[in-house]
């Protein structure tokens, strides 16, 4: 009989004499305090000056197998602490360089580490297993125990099948109750909002590579971690062939051929919510890039699927064919828009094969006519079709010109699909190419560890405009992700609607999609999202019909040199200015409340600055489209306001 191994960090045989000891980490500045408290288990508390944040949560990891070991209870055999002030370069992120600054702690086990950061805005730990041969993790605990009446921002996993909850696209809207009324048998993905005290703090991890990521259940106030067994048989299926849902799981969740870092668990801390907006822990807690990477060129993309390949006035039929994407081309190379997507459609349908192409297509006369005029082309790839051939479609595509691949319809992130990720990052980077990834879970580090991997989705982007009722409220949730799910990383949300709605006039419209809200708000958005490959969702007809803000939105920068969070509140409004060298863009964001936000742009010091500022029109809240176009001087005061109609949004790009 298979001997099972537990260790809960802890766990197993200390005498009922044994004292609690604990063991505690601060933060360089004081704010963070972290304990960690070692018993016949161990468990972390969080504070933030003297206040408790989360109570003592037990930290835990089950082994099966593996007879070379034995469980002797929680005794910290060593100690080692440590502290980084440094800064780091961040060439593809939202400010070029970022500052660590923590103190750490290392407890060392017999079988394992501890690792425990302390940062001024949270703190982090890692489990880092010591084993010399092959094991299997049977199951981790991770708890986050909140106080009493806690809030919280919850992204339910959106699956109808609810004993099938691991496979999922990571795309929902939040559900925001106290911690108690979670909807019960219900899993949410990461990363979680919750309020407590006078403070938000959010539930997410890093330095996510070969092991399943976190979901989150509720049990009174306490939030569990829940991990996807590892999968035991897969089968070809799901969306035309093109993803391999498991059918059969293991009674294991990760197994190793050598010890390696589990992720890091996640408390990012704010009193203002605003902070949020900048704090890097996600990024700082991810493994460094080990390559060389200056070839990684962020820009925009001019996108066909949103629109439905819905262009006017030219004298073909428009649709997945090479006049079509001539005319994609063209128009990106005209507006310095630096790709075009070919999504879902090149390839033969039901095939999950990336070398059978629609005799529409010719892709190697696309990507020359496209090279000549300056636009790099990106491919859609079905999740299976890219994974069973990867190595050669890199190989083949990166050799024909293609810059990079989109890759979709994952929907999960057990080992297994994780795994993916990585090898797909580390594959496409020996061929130069970047890639993007939909049907995907949240950023967990992967993009600091390869900078070539550009985007995720997973968020409950523009796309769902195309088909949502009109109860759905995508402007509350435009003004929520910046706080929560922008925090881990980047998301192509796809924004750019030419088409734009009020409350009441909006309704789903496949192939003539709109969006909730302003036109200024879909321009502001540009300023307030973080992505560093960044669509233009809508038809290139569309944007001609309106240059003065397709000549705006073409002109920005997707990655900067500074972020600065000027003003927020979790749902209701938000504010950032992003600079990228001498020029800054400032956007602001707010729900269906019609507001004015005072700006305060202090950060930009002295000398003369003028702002060209897009705001909506008197008639906004009738006609979203409407808006004003000025150009005028910064005053001396450095205030400027933001008035903004509901659903509306403001954005200005101010320079010397």
């Amino acid at each position: 009989m298979k001997k099972i191994l537990t260790f809960a960090l802890a766990f197993a045989c200390l005498t009922a004499v044994a004292k609690p000891k604990d063991y505690t980490v601060t933060s360089p500045q004081g704010g963070t305090k972290v304990v960690i408290t070692v018993n016949n288990s161990v468990s972390w508390s969080l504070y933030q000056g003297e206040e408790l944040l989360l109570g003592p949560s037990i930290i835990g990891i089950e082994l099966a197998g593996g007879e070379s070991l034995e469980s002797k209870g929680a005794k910290v055999l060593n100690l080692k602490r440590s502290k980084s002030l440094q800064m780091l370069e961040a060439p593809v992120y939202k400010t070029s360089a970022v500052l660590e600054n923590y103190a750490a702690i290392t407890l060392s086990f017999k079988y394992f580490n501890l690792e425990v950061r302390a940062f001024e805005d949270g703190a982090a730990y890692r489990i880092v297993p010591k084993s010399k041969v092959p094991f299997q993790v049977k199951g981790e605990t991770a708890n986050f125990v909140f106080p009493d009446n806690t809030k919280a921002w919850i992204p339910y996993v959106n699956n109808s099948d609810v004993s099938n909850q691991f496979s999922s696209s990571f795309e929902n809207q939040y559900s925001v109750h106290n911690l108690n009324a979670w909807q019960k048998g219900h899993l949410a993905f990461l990363p979680v909002l919750a309020e407590s005290k006078g403070y938000k703090i959010l539930i997410t991890e890093s330095g996510l590579t070969n092991y399943p990521g976190m979901y989150l259940k509720g049990s009174g106030t306490t939030l569990e971690g829940v991990f996807a067994p590892y999968p035991k048989t897969r089968v070809q299926g799901g969306h035309n062939m093109l993803e391999m849902p498991v059918t059969e799981r293991e009674d294991y969740i990760a197994k190793f051929e050598k010890a390696e870092p589990l992720p890091w668990r996640i408390a990012v801390v704010a009193k203002d919510d605003a902070a949020l907006l900048e704090t890097n822990l996600p990024w700082l807690l991810a493994e460094p890039s080990a390559g060389e990477y200056s070839w990684v060129k962020p820009g925009k993309v001019a996108w066909d699927w949103w629109n439905d390949w819905n262009i006017w006035n030219v004298p073909f039929r428009a649709g997945i064919n090479n006049d079509t994407y001539k005319y994609y081309i063209d128009f990106a190379s005209a507006k310095g828009i630096e790709y075009v997507i070919l999504d879902e459609g090149w390839a033969v349908n039901l095939k999950a094969d990336l070398f059978q192409v629609v005799p529409e297509i010719n892709l190697k006369e696309l990507v020359e006519y496209a090279s000549k005029r300056g636009v790099g082309l990106i491919l859609w790839a079905g999740y299976h079709a890219f994974d069973r051939d990867m190595e050669k479609a890199c190989k083949v595509y990166s050799e024909m010109g293609v810059k990079g691949f989109k890759v979709d319809f994952m929907n999960a992130d057990d080992q297994m699909m994780v795994d993916f990720y990585t090898r797909a990052a580390a594959m496409c980077a020996k061929y130069g190419l970047l890639i993007d990834f939909h049907g995907a879970f949240k950023p967990a580090g992967l993009q600091r560890t390869y900078p070539n991997v550009i985007n995720y989705e997973g968020v409950y982007g523009l796309e769902n405009m195309k088909w949502a009722t009109s109860d759905v409220d995508q402007v509350t949730y435009d003004v929520t992700i910046p706080f929560i799910r922008n925090v881990a990383g980047p998301m192509d949300y796809t924004q750019g609607a030419m088409r734009n709605a009020t409350k009441s006039q909006y309704r789903p419209d496949y192939s003539s999609p709109m969006s909730q809200g302003t036109r200024c708000r879909q321009l502001a958005e540009y300023a307030v999202f973080f992505a560093p490959l960044t669509m233009l969702c809508d038809s290139p007809s569309a944007y001609l019909a309106e240059p003065e803000c397709t000549e705006f939105i073409a002109g920005f920068p997707t990655v900067w040199d500074e972020t600065v969070a000027l003003a927020g509140k979790v749902g209701e409004y938000v504010a950032v200015a992003r600079r990228s060298g001498d020029v800054w863009y400032v956007g602001a964001l707010t729900n269906w409340d019609a507001r004015t936000l005072e700006l305060d742009l202090s950060f930009l010091g002295e000398g003369s600055w003028k702002a060209e500022i897009f705001a909506d029109g008197p008639n906004a809240g009738k006609a979203a489209h409407d808006y004003v176009h000025c150009t005028a001087p910064v005053p001396g005061s450095r205030t400027l306001s933001a008035p903004m109609a509901p659903g509306g949004g403001w954005v200005a790009r101010i320079s010397r």
